[in-house]
């Protein structure tokens, strides 16, 4: 792994280039099992910079329909930690910078520490925990520093100041701004609120901003990147995934072109 990019290199190079970060998620184990692997080889050839690998859950509390129906069937084919601790190493060594999202039960159930081992190992960078507080993340920060994977919380709109610092604090790679209130989604509009969310947070931190929730087009992309350092796409590439593997590249090609608006 001496030789696989970081996200602290993605980011340098991204800026380098004068645009966002493309990131792009997607459940691991969709459309199934056997095909998951394949959906993230097409999303990183179409010019993904990293990918985000989620863990499928049975109760999600941030997915919105079209991520929780593929999380559902994900689920149903029977993918477990193990497949997708299998589609990040295929991830990585395609060449993709991949880190998870998952939700805190599944990796307690796992073990803490044997959880970020073998993420690590897998080639993982990093772990996005949407329902995990850095004030109860204690076991999570050892484990993350000991195996050398970022730590990325989120902040919301309604985040006090003290909250968004606090969070901030404890984060690693970048932060991840949910663009609105509310579960996942591609939406008509994006939040009006998350410009002013990044800004108070950049008042708290240097580290990359990515923004996510609602995000399904090009011009979403380009409002975006004109103030955060990555565009976050999760629901928009499930659609396009159902339609095809050429369909979903297709898209992240077209993603990835309004980035350089930043």
């Amino acid at each position: 792994m001496s030789n696989a990019r970081s996200l602290a290199d993605v980011f340098a190079a991204a800026r380098s280039e004068k645009r966002a970060a493309l990131i792009g998620y997607l459940p691991a184990g969709f459309p199934n099992r056997a095909q998951s692997a394949d959906a993230f080889r097409a999303v990183i050839d179409g010019g993904c910079d990293i990918v985000e690998v989620g863990m499928p859950y049975s109760d999600p509390v941030m997915d919105g329909p079209t991520v929780q129906a593929a999380a559902d069937r994900a689920l149903a084919d029977g993918t477990k930690i193990t497949d997708m601790l299998r589609i990040v190493e295929a991830a990585s060594e395609h060449g993709g910078v991949p880190v998870v999202m998952t939700y805190w039960a599944p990796v307690t159930r796992y073990g803490v520490d044997a959880f970020a081992r073998d993420l690590a190992n897998a080639g993982g960078r990093g772990l996005i925990t949407p329902d995990l507080i850095p004030d109860e993340a204690d076991e999570w920060i050892a484990a993350s520093t000991t195996h050398g994977l970022d730590r990325i919380f989120l902040v919301a709109p309604s985040s006090t100041p003290e909250r968004l610092q606090m969070t901030v604090d404890s984060c690693s790679g970048f932060v991840y701004a949910a663009s609105t209130m509310g579960v996942t989604g591609a939406r008509a509009e994006i939040g009006q609120l998350a410009p002013r969310l990044v800004a108070r947070t950049r008042e708290c931190t240097d580290l990359p901003i990515g923004v996510g929730l609602g995000v399904r087009t090009p011009e979403h992309v380009r409002e975006i990147a004109s103030y955060a350092d990555a565009v976050i796409v999760g629901s928009a590439l499930v659609s396009a995934i159902d339609e095809g593997l050429e369909q979903a590249s297709a898209l992240v090609r077209s993603l990835r072109e309004a980035t350089g608006s930043a």
